[in-house]
């Protein structure tokens, strides 16, 4: 096989083929006489595996676990894989935390701060926490109130009471403070609680794809694998 017929089952230049064969993604290749590389069924697997698992896990850790493969270190290889699924579990789990947190605020929208921002302890009286609750919340970074210049004091204004508001609600919900510090910090991000949950079903997608991707690149390592282990025992390569 050329170089050319291992690229176009994936609209790769042949060069590229080259370039992966270079980086140790695919097996070396033999030469023929006048120095044409020598492509088998082995290396078209390999060039399948490593692009599966770059959909999950990314170009570089693809490469890694290349590499790992054709080396024969396998425990490598399946230490860069499970790695990869204990942290998709870690996301899955903290968008399940930030869903369930979003399900159990209140329907009520917090009362609009009209005027000047609220001083430390005003929030505290507003929402019936002690000023230093206050404090230990922006240390977690749950809250990011502004500073007066001269004398360092803090302004908590509508942003800084809404998420305080929330704060309050998840908290006696039982929640922990870096689980509110999670959901506070998606919701600035998505921008409100309505573009949260926006977000929050764009997340879920995206992680679908990524587990999907995943099980993909596992199936077609596999293969290779497979191939792997009867050339070592002298099968052809095909």
């Amino acid at each position: 096989m050329r170089p050319i017929d291992l690229a176009r089952e994936h609209g790769l230049s042949a060069q590229a083929v080259r370039n992966y064969e270079d980086a140790g993604i695919l097996p070396p290749t033999e030469r023929s006489e006048t120095g044409y590389r020598r492509y088998t069924p082995l290396h078209a697997q390999a060039l399948r595996a490593f692009l599966a698992l770059r959909g999950g896990h990314g170009h570089q850790q693809a490469m890694a676990i290349m590499h790992a493969t054709n080396r024969g270190d396998t425990e490598s290889a399946y230490r860069l894989i499970d790695a990869a699924h204990v942290a998709l579990l870690a996301e899955r789990d903290t968008r399940t935390e930030v869903a369930t947190a979003l399900g159990v605020l209140s329907a009520t929208t917090p009362t609009p701060v009209d005027g000047r921002p609220l001083t430390v302890g005003e929030l505290a009286r507003r929402i019936g926490v002690h000023p230093a609750t206050l404090r230990t919340w922006e240390t977690a970074g749950i809250l990011r109130p502004a500073r007066e210049r001269a004398t360092g004091y803090r302004h908590y204004g509508p942003d800084c009471v809404r998420d305080a508001e929330i704060a309050r609600q998840l908290r006696r919900g039982g929640y922990l403070l870096h689980q509110v510090a999670r959901f506070i910090e998606s919701l600035r991000e998505a921008g409100g609680t309505d573009a949260l949950s926006a977000f929050l079903d764009s997340w879920q997608d995206r992680l679908t794809m990524r587990s999907r991707n995943l099980l993909t690149g596992a199936a077609q390592l596999d293969t290779y694998l497979t191939m792997l282990d009867k050339t070592q025992q002298g099968w052809p390569a095909t």
